[in-house]
């Protein structure tokens, strides 16, 4: 291979997905090159086609029911499309490796980080025993968990999303590929570590040499790593340059709404005799350590320890911090999810006594939207019985043409067509996942919704409707928010007051316009810095 050939050249390739009659277009005659050492982002609304791309260059779309009407993809001048399979098994995971947008999804639950890990190092280099977990060690470090050795014998669901995404990273540098796909690869970050994973990928291309192709939907993050961009659109790669150019002078009006987009506005404070939906004292969550033959408790991960809240009628209470830092295991905990000590009091009632079977009749009022949407949808359901199963629960009167009517009416709030309701999850892009979650949580016109990154995985101009939507929402019905997000432009313009945590504690709290405009401790200086100015925050977040 001549060194001034591209490493991956993309030519006029095109995806369709067939399900019965019906054929979809989702790629449309899309073309660019990947040069060794060069990152090339591809950037557009979900569902533009922009994963399929990628997972096309892989083979990993499900065949037969998706199909490669015209096309070719080279990789060191051979055509990945026409590899045999036994062949295409060589390229994955050694020279051409994936970071998936969902962590969850992608990693075995009945497999510890170590085997997971472990498995690609032999796979692919025959590695095992004291050189393989060395290594591992080596991996997690690099990819900045804190102390992987307690770490190895973890398995996916006692990490946090940012761990799982982290684990992820972690195997797809494990064989220093020669190409990175990385898809939404910080999606699931808070902004410190999303900064310093941002710059371990650009350190590790420089040491190696390797190209990344990267999709994302925050181009805040396009002018920091890419080289050159790709906005993609409806299938169809609307405008390509370098990144400085694109930025600079865009001439398609989809990239100038892009560029122009994000979350706007300033939450108006609720009233202060409005009434307190929810209050917990002194909460804490703490989870045992277990060790020993005997599994003695040796002592306890303090998730949540001693946090009390207070959240009016129609106010958005936001939750900010680390991954780690306890603001799931909170939101879990007020809404009695997960087992905890101390007073909980919901609509003027003490709910923290209460078994299952008592507080079903308070679930109709108290809603959730989950950070992993593919993980919290059924494969097995359609959209129309995902969102209208909870009016089948809490609303058995309702007649089905009722229940249609409001499934429908709720996908249509989150900018879903109603013909949508009669397809599945798989069929949905990341960010078209995350409407049908909120859909599913607004159907039953709650009081109290926890929002877990309700826009972690939506592009842009996404993100800017959604938070106007649940705006919108508030306004209407008096809603109360518990928003928890690692998004502190889209918490700002949400959120009337913000709640810090690190290690499960509170660091500072108060009206969201005086944090924002002058924090009090150094941790939450960090954080602010890393949401906007990524350069600052690769500093401030090392130095954590």
């Amino acid at each position: 291979m001549s060194e001034t050939q591209p490493l991956l050249s993309v030519h006029d390739l095109s995806v369709a997905f067939t399900q019965g009659a019906r054929t979809t277009l989702a790629v449309d005659h899309v073309s660019f090159d990947l040069r060794r050492g060069e990152t090339v982002a591809l950037v557009g609304e979900s569902g533009s086609g922009k994963s399929v791309t990628a997972l096309s260059i892989l083979k990993l779309l499900q065949y037969p029911a998706a199909s490669h009407p015209s096309g070719r993809i080279l990789f060191k001048g051979a055509d990945l499309l026409a590899m045999p399979e036994q062949d295409i098994r060589q390229v994955r995971g050694n020279d051409i490796t994936m970071v998936f947008q969902e962590p969850m999804t992608s990693l075995n639950p009945l497999h510890t980080v170590e085997q997971q890990i472990a498995e690609i190092l032999f796979l692919h280099r025959g590695m095992r025993g004291t050189a393989a977990r060395t290594r591992v060690i080596e991996l997690l470090t690099e990819v900045g968990i804190p102390e992987p050795e307690t770490r190895l014998g973890s398995y996916p669901h006692q990490l946090s999303g940012g761990q799982r995404q982290r684990v992820m990273i972690a195997m797809a540098l494990a064989n220093e590929p020669q190409l990175l796909i990385a898809d939404e690869p910080t999606t699931a970050l808070d902004v410190t570590v999303q900064a310093q994973i941002l710059k371990l990928l650009k350190d590790l291309q420089r040491r190696l040499g390797m190209a990344m192709l990267f999709i994302t939907h925050d181009l805040g993050i396009v002018r920091k790593i890419a080289d050159h961009v790709c906005v993609m659109n409806h299938g169809r790669i609307v405008e390509a340059g370098p990144v400085a150019d694109i930025f600079a002078n865009p001439t398609h009006p989809y990239t100038r709404a892009l560029i122009a987009a994000q979350p706007r506005g300033n939450p108006a404070p609720p009233h202060p005799e409005a009434p307190v939906v929810l209050e917990a004292k002194n909460l804490k969550v703490w989870f045992p350590i277990k060790a020993g033959v005997m599994r003695k408790t040796v002592g306890h991960i303090k998730a949540v320890d001693g946090i009390s809240v207070e959240i009016r009628r129609g106010e958005t209470l936001g939750v900010v911090g680390e991954s780690g830092s306890g603001k799931t295991t909170l939101g879990l905990a007020l809404l009695r999810l997960i087992s905890s000590d101390g007073p909980i009091v919901f609509m003027g009632k003490p709910i923290d006594t209460l078994g299952f079977k008592q507080m079903r009749s308070h679930r109709r009022e108290m809603q959730v939207v989950f950070q992993d949407p593919f993980g919290s949808l059924s494969p097995r359901m359609s959209i129309a019985d995902i969102v209208g199963e909870g009016l089948r629960v809490h609303q058995p009167r309702l007649s089905a043409e009722e229940r249609d009517a409001r499934v429908i009416a709720a996908l249509q709030d989150v900018g879903l067509e109603p013909e949508s309701r009669h397809r599945y999850p798989h069929e949905f892009s990341g960010g078209q996942r995350q409407r049908v979650a909120i859909a599913r949580a607004i159907v039953l016109e709650p009081s109290f919704v926890v929002l877990d990154e309700p826009t972690s995985a939506l592009d842009m101009i996404v993100q800017a409707q959604i938070v106007d939507l649940l705006r919108d929402l508030q306004n209407k019905r008096s809603l109360t928010y518990l928003f928890i997000s690692h998004d502190l432009r889209v918490v700002a313009a949400l959120a009337s007051r913000v709640m810090v945590m690190k290690g499960g504690v509170v660091v500072e709290e108060g009206p969201a316009a005086e944090l924002f405009a002058a924090p009090q401790t150094d941790y939450t200086r960090a954080l602010f810095a890393a949401a906007f100015n990524m350069e600052t925050a690769a500093v401030a977040g090392n130095g954590a």
